[in-house]
């Protein structure tokens, strides 16, 4: 990741926020917070980084749900294989934007794992697309803005432990490495675990 963001800049910075926000698991809690350590370090400005992980997670949001929203669970039940999604991912983003509403949208993009898939129910149910993007953009916004700051000021207290940019860079790149990792391979055993038990009980 750490090559990808250095070699491609802001696009590379677009395409994977769009990619999470459009329902692949990626963390943004590791893209958004290098991106805000890149920004320390002067390869990156943190106002753009803000703006612009705002703007690809409000685009990528829409591609979830156009999904729902055309589509419908059959759809999204179908291609979420592709994404290690399961059926009781999707499960509890419904149950979460049907106790909250419209507003679970907003809450639904400043919370883990749950802003990753919580335009999927939004489409499903029909909500409008306008205060879907409104809700989408500010939640986003939030969500974004600390991600990035931490990362800024983490980048901060790093250079003054150890001296230069070069160890804090590779530390966060290990990190980063590590932690996707680990996600994949935590999503993939769920998601295997989940089909081995569907077809435990229908068979």
């Amino acid at each position: 990741m750490q090559s990808f963001l250095q070699s491609w800049g802001y696009v590379a910075l677009a395409v994977l926020t769009f990619a999470e926000a459009a329902c692949v698991p990626i963390p943004s809690e590791i893209t958004l917070g290098f991106a805000g350590y890149l920004a320390y370090t002067h390869k990156f400005n943190i106002i753009a980084v803000i703006l612009l992980g705002t703007s690809g997670e409000l685009l990528g949001s829409y591609v979830g749900w156009a999904i729902g929203r055309y589509g419908g669970r059959p759809l999204i039940d179908k291609l979420g294989r592709f994404v290690l999604l399961t059926k009781s991912d999707l499960d509890r983003a419904e149950r979460w934007f049907s106790r909250r509403g419209e507003p679970a949208v907003f809450f639904g993009r400043i919370l883990p794992f749950i802003r990753t898939f919580i335009s999927l129910p939004a489409g499903v149910a029909e909500m409008n697309p306008v205060r879907f993007g409104i809700a989408t953009a500010l939640g986003s916004l939030i969500w974004c803005t600390v991600l990035s700051i931490v990362g800024y000021e983490l980048g901060a207290s790093w250079h003054s432990i150890t001296k230069g940019f070069s160890d804090a860079g590779y530390l966060l790149a290990a990190i980063a490495i590590l932690a996707i990792a680990a996600f994949i391979g935590h999503r993939y055993l769920v998601t295997r675990r989940e089909r081995a038990s569907e077809q435990g009980a229908s068979s």
